[in-house]
């Protein structure tokens, strides 16, 4: 918890509805999913996952009530279906399902006619969670609504490449439209900085391996002094927002262009405002991920002294993996709060704890040992972190079973032969 507030009396989570927590893209080492089983067990809640294989941190958690095998692939329709009714039929009463991943958001929604009968989860318009969480599409919408977003090309040949580098100017973001679709080896976001390294991006674009996850979308770089900021929250069938939360990044990986490694809880009202828009605008329900960016070189015409625009980086129709920065002086964060909603009971109204910090421990230590700086140095001015992703001192063993596999991976990446990052 925050220090500088006062500890409230915590909502009581009806313990009768287990939860199930569906991945679809093997990481074992994401801490989102750690996160939420411990929140909910915490509370007393079942709470079932789906995991990778073998040992992982998330699936050491005394808070985890049962570990499930990995199912089908979320492309593969019915068969997944079927796999999760399985899991239902164990469990042996309805189950609150949890997507972790934008595949596992966008399957619920495409496949809620079939999964209703054993499984709660928020209602939604089918199409809408495919419609953000793909760039281009979300890029379209942006341009209908008046969304500000940066400037952006999607190249189909080398010319229109050129052109659009010309006008973008280096350096620039290159984006996969369907990050959940790429092949293992390729990062959904790359910093370019020059055109020879954008036009092999392209040709990789029309590799037929890849080609599932374009097309290519090229944006133009915001300047950073602004700040990356971002904002969770759990909007109900209506829209409407029962518990959310705006931050800002300190440290992200890769940096300037990924997921936050080290963030700050900072009341925002304006952009908390600018959020609610557009997930009413776009229609969309449930638990969201916002990326934004800063832009102060250029201020809203219609109103000078706002200090800046706000741009639209990412849409993320599902649980963001650091959420639980979020959590208020209640001890309400945005699992507990969807569980309530879910289960009918009323969501009390949040209690804010700007000022609270969340670090990454093993990101952050690879950040302070290529930057030289010293670990916390970004963060409330050296004062430890009010939330850690992976140690807890009544469920250790995630942490350790964490340095194990990134030991493991940095020993393997050091071989000879291997290029070294």
């Amino acid at each position: 918890m925050g220090r500088d507030f006062p500890q409230l009396a915590e909502p009581e989570l009806d313990c009768r509805l287990p939860v199930l927590l569906l991945r679809t893209s093997r990481y074992p080492l994401h801490h989102g999913t750690l996160a939420a089983i411990r929140s909910l067990g915490r509370a007393g809640i079942e709470v079932h996952a789906i995991l990778e294989p073998g040992i992982t941190p998330a699936g050491t958690s005394r808070y985890l009530h049962r570990c499930h095998g990995w199912g089908p692939p979320p492309h593969l329709g019915g068969s997944l279906a079927r796999y999760l009714e399985g899991i239902a039929e164990r469990i042996g009463r309805p189950t609150l399902l949890i997507a972790l991943d934008d595949a596992g958001a966008i399957y619920i929604a495409e496949n809620a006619g079939e999964l209703k009968t054993s499984f709660v989860f928020p209602p939604q318009w089918p199409g809408t969670p495919r419609m953000v969480a793909d760039k281009a599409t979300l890029l379209e919408a942006g341009q209908r609504n008046g969304i500000a977003m940066p400037p952006s090309r999607i190249p189909a040949t080398g010319a229109e490449l050129r052109q659009a580098v010309g006008m973008l100017g280096l350096p620039l973001i290159a984006k996969w439209a369907r990050p959940w679709l790429l092949p293992t080896g390729l990062r959904s976001t790359t910093l370019v900085t020059s055109l020879q390294q954008a036009q092999r991006l392209l040709g990789r674009a029309h590799d037929p391996a890849n080609q599932a996850a374009g097309p290519l979308i090229l944006q133009r770089r915001i300047p950073s002094a602004g700040g990356d900021w971002f904002f969770h929250g759990y909007f109900d069938a209506s829209s409407r927002c029962l518990f959310g939360g705006t931050g800002r990044k300190h440290v992200a990986r890769p940096a300037h262009a990924g997921h936050t490694v080290a963030g700050e809880w900072v009341l925002n009202p304006r952009l908390e405002r600018l959020a609610h828009e557009i997930v009413s605008t776009l229609g969309y329900t449930g638990l969201v991920d916002l990326d934004f960016r800063l832009d102060t070189e250029r201020t809203d015409r219609s109103d000078p002294d706002k200090g800046g625009t706000y741009h639209l980086l990412d849409f993320n129709p599902r649980l963001g993996a650091q959420f639980r920065l979020f959590q208020d002086r209640q001890c309400l964060d945005l699992v507990r709060a969807l569980h309530l909603d879910q289960s009918g009971r009323a969501v009390p109204r949040p209690r804010p704890a700007p000022g609270r910090t969340l670090i990454v421990e093993n990101q952050y230590a690879q950040h302070a040992l290529a930057s030289f700086t010293r670990p916390l140095s970004k963060i409330r001015r050296g004062r430890r972190a009010d939330e850690l992703a992976w140690w807890a001192a009544d469920d250790p063993r995630p942490f350790f079973v964490m340095g194990k596999l990134s030991l493991a991976g940095a020993l393997t990446s050091a071989r000879p032969g291997r290029r070294r990052r």
